[in-house]
């Protein structure tokens, strides 16, 4: 019986991940900064650890607690809607230590088991901001954009051990917490001067052509995870599979 460990999963994609996996077979180790268990049926299959992926400690810990696992699932993520130009540099920090850094960090601790045994997937859940990139969400493009070129260069790096390096790519989301989880970072993030273009953007959001969903998402994640071909990204909802068509 295999077993993922995804981070992320209190709410939205990695949650609903945690699920599907879990619907499939799998062994599954849900983590998550404030661990609820709450959130996910009760199996002997499945295990909420705490982590912050932000922490080399709390990466350690997890990581001695998981025990063997088969596929990496990095889906921890901050958002970020705002005008460049207002945004602190602390607060571009902030969010590259997660959605980033954090990524990193993750796959750098599970590397030498996956080296070791010659087996195991890596999967990366970016954005279709990489696709298509937007205005107003500029900090965070950069922290997925930067996410697709590690991911595709660790691809092949890591092809002489058997272990595979996948993307997936999700579309708008609106039923996520991209917004919400954004928390007080995002105060004053709007100049009177952006105002106008982030009341366009916020109208677009508001009448979506095409969505993706939590299911979508834990649907090209699963494919991701079991895919043995050399394909690296998967789209993830009828927006983002568009975006990628035309792209």
């Amino acid at each position: 019986m295999k077993s993922v460990l995804i981070t992320g999963c209190s709410s939205g994609y990695g949650l609903e991940i945690a699920r599907h996996f879990h619907a499939q077979g799998w062994n599954v180790i849900a983590t998550m900064r404030t661990p609820n268990e709450d959130v996910l049926p009760t199996s002997e299959r499945l295990r909420v650890l705490a982590l912050d992926v932000t922490k080399p400690e709390s990466i350690g810990a997890t990581m001695e607690a998981c025990g063997d696992i088969d596929v990496l699932v990095n889906n921890a993520g901050i958002g970020l809607l705002g005008a460049f130009e207002a945004t602190p540099t602390a607060t571009t920090r902030e969010l590259f230590e997660t959605n980033t850094f954090g990524v990193m960090a993750m796959t750098q601790a599970v590397l030498p088991r996956f080296r070791a045994r010659r087996s195991g997937v890596v999967v990366n859940v970016t954005s279709s901001a990489t696709l298509a990139p937007m205005p107003m969400v500029a900090v965070y493009t950069a922290s997925k954009m930067a996410i697709e070129g590690f991911t595709a260069s660790l691809a092949f790096e890591l092809e002489a051990f058997d272990v595979r390096v996948k993307l997936v790519e999700p579309g708008y989301g609106p039923s996520t917490r991209f917004t919400s989880n954004g928390g007080a970072r995002m105060e004053g993030l709007i100049p009177e001067a952006y105002a106008p273009l982030a009341q366009k953007i916020f109208a677009d959001y508001a009448k979506p052509t095409a969505v993706t969903t939590e299911p979508d998402v834990a649907q090209a994640v699963w494919r991701a995870a079991n895919d043995e071909s050399g394909q690296l990204r998967f789209a993830a909802g009828a927006d983002a599979v568009a975006l990628a068509g035309s792209r």
